[in-house]
């Protein structure tokens, strides 16, 4: 990726440090904390019945299978091949080789912040870049979990490589490499097209054409374009027909509510979570579990109610959902709509900006320990010591990746728009998001590794400097 040029075996050394440590990290989370549940096993039966049906289609407990469109094909058909290669149901193969595509990931990083740094720091930024990557025990629990998440973060990764490479070296090896990791970063989560809203323009604008040495002629350009354009579209093209032929519904990728035609999508009950929840712990507990589990309204905090009368009225809308088997019949949904709708207009800044907002930050801010054997409850000190210092001590880490790459995309490095352009594109989307998980902008970590490697070179270039260099420096700056 670059950063070995020149030097053999000694220059070597300082990248295979931060690997071999970040492996060791990976593996011990591995045996620690390897898990297989909920959404893994949803992509797995898909995985299952593609490789032994040939159908993109769920299992029901009787053994029958039917057809669905709630997940993109991308993370099922990385579950087949892996399934194929080294047995079926075998998620912990696929664990070993998502961990080898995270570490490549933090390679192809340091490549990217090794072309887009100053001249000067372009080597120490791209191995602070591959430090922070390798070693961020966030992004790493996530490697070991059999989910879209790791494959994500490689795909992004491989578009910021093959975007800068493209920019310094224009030819069809590089846009092609930035059409598949955009093409497959869509293909796994819907968010995912956000990769190319947010990082194709960068591949354009200001782009010298011409003919003469460092150019690329006009007609090569556009060949390129419509050939990268048709490529990335041609797998949505045959979903969304797909999905027209077995359900006659236009869907390019995957419903909101992760819902199927005829499923009737509880807009009512969404709308009413939305109305109060602010933390994970209100997804884990309240929004996870229904319909399917009992609604308990002791555990709903004290937001969800505005008054000892609208208490009353949702304990009496639980006691009837609790007792139509814990489903939520549309009766039952539109009263769930009507009590949401109290509540916004009894306070529309809150449900509109407040709430929103705080979910956001919860998601940006609040500690990663969801994939860790932690209580949700670590900041209650007196319960368990050492999770809440733990838990603590890894929202200060939290923190130190979001200065950093704050403090990178400050410094305006080459593409830092196009960074700041997705974390802010993808922040906006979790606006709407109504139960809040800290992994949802897990995707922004590429962009802070690149612009915290950045940070971190020259804010220690900076503290070696002697005096006079470092006022020159600052003043330059």
């Amino acid at each position: 990726m670059g950063l070995t040029r020149g030097g053999g075996a000694r220059n070597a050394l300082p990248v295979a440090l931060p690997l071999a440590a970040g492996l060791a990290l990976r593996l011990r989370m591995l045996r620690n904390l390897f898990d297989v549940n909920g959404d893994s096993l949803v992509y797995g039966d898909l995985a299952k019945n593609l490789l032994l049906h040939g159908r993109f289609a769920l299992t029901l407990p009787g053994g029958e299978m039917y057809p669905t469109l709630i997940r993109l094909p991308g993370y099922p058909l990385f579950l087949a091949v892996c399934f194929r290669l080294f047995g079926m149901e075998n998620y912990f193969a696929a664990a070993c080789v998502q961990i080898a595509l995270d570490l490549l990931g933090c390679l192809l990083l340091a490549g990217f912040v090794r072309r887009i740094a100053p001249a000067a720091a372009s080597r120490g930024a791209a191995l602070a870049t591959l430090w922070l990557a390798a070693l961020c025990p966030f992004t790493a629990s996530y490697a070991i979990a059999p989910l879209t998440e790791a494959p994500t973060l490689f795909a992004l990764a491989l578009a910021l490589w093959a975007m800068a490479r493209f920019r310094d070296e224009p030819g069809w090896a590089s846009a092609l490499w930035f059409t598949f990791a955009v093409t497959w970063a869509a293909l796994l989560r819907p968010d995912g097209t956000l990769a190319a809203v947010a990082f194709a323009p960068a591949l354009v604008i200001g782009l010298p054409c011409g003919n003469g040495p460092g150019k690329i002629p006009p007609r090569k350009l556009v060949r390129m374009t419509v050939a990268c354009v048709l490529l990335a579209l041609a797998p949505f093209a045959v979903w969304t027909a797909r999905n027209w032929r077995v359900f006659h519904v236009f869907v390019p990728l995957a419903p909101q509510l992760a819902t199927d035609p005829g499923d009737y999508p509880n807009l009512g009950w969404e709308r009413w979570v939305k109305s109060w929840c602010l933390d994970f712990v209100s997804t884990y507990e309240i929004y996870w579990n229904v319909p399917g589990e009992k609604l308990d309204v002791s555990e709903l905090p004290s937001r969800a109610f505005d008054s000892p009368a609208q208490y009353a009225e949702t304990a009496a809308l639980a006691a009837d959902y609790n007792s139509h088997g814990m489903e939520l019949t549309p009766e039952i949904d539109a009263r769930f709509e009507r009590l949401a709708e109290e509540r916004i207009a009894a306070h529309p800044l809150r449900y509109y900006v407040w709430l929103p907002l705080g979910r956001m930050a919860d998601m940006w801010l609040r500690p990663r320990v969801e994939n860790l054997n932690i209580d949700l409850d670590w900041w209650v000190y007196a319960h368990h010591y050492a999770e809440t210092e733990f838990s603590w001590a890894y929202a200060g880490l939290n923190a130190v990746y979001l200065l950093l790459g704050i403090a990178g995309l400050i410094m305006r490095s080459r593409f830092w728009r196009a960074l700041a352009a997705y974390m802010l594109l993808r922040s906006a989307l979790l606006l709407i998001v109504a139960a809040p998980e800290a992994r949802y902008t897990l995707e922004c970590f590429p962009m802070l590794f690149a612009a915290g490697g950045i940070a971190l070179c020259t804010m220690t270039q900076r503290l070696h400097l002697p005096g006079s260099k470092l006022k020159a420096s600052l003043g330059n700056g």
